[in-house]
């Protein structure tokens, strides 16, 4: 399936990650979305139902927490999710995992590993890609 179809919504507080998220999912041809508070993203979330959730676990509003906990009773289920953050807990990776998230990403990360996870995810891994 092309990427041209698949749409990803970035959910952070951070400006610079979500430019720099922005501009590379972007670049390999995905729909992005973006929201800068945990309220905003369950709201995108639920009326765009995007392929895959890009979620920072820390955020005014809502945590990402709260977030997986919303979208996990919501009629379709939880849309795939990559949990981001520089949280280094252990307890909560093992909660995101028990929500349901796809992966888990910490902070500072390289932009190719969230790449790789994403793609890998939505079916739309490239072998051999450099990024």
């Amino acid at each position: 399936m092309s990427a041209h179809q698949k749409t990803i919504l970035l959910v952070d507080d951070d400006n610079e990650i979500i430019e720099t998220m922005r501009t590379v999912f972007d670049g390999r041809g995905y729909r992005v979305l973006v929201a800068r508070d945990g309220n905003a993203g369950l709201t995108v979330a639920e009326r765009e139902n995007p392929d895959l959730i890009i979620l920072d676990m820390m955020m005014p509003k809502k945590s990402g927490f709260l977030v997986l906990e919303k979208l996990k009773t919501r009629a379709g289920g939880l849309i795939p999710t990559i949990m981001i953050t520089g949280n280094e807990g252990s307890r909560h990776r093992a909660y995101a995992e028990m929500l349901g998230v796809k992966d888990y990403i910490r902070k500072p990360f390289a932009i190719e590993k969230l790449v790789k996870s994403a793609e890998k995810i939505l079916g739309t891994d490239r072998p051999d890609d450099d990024i």
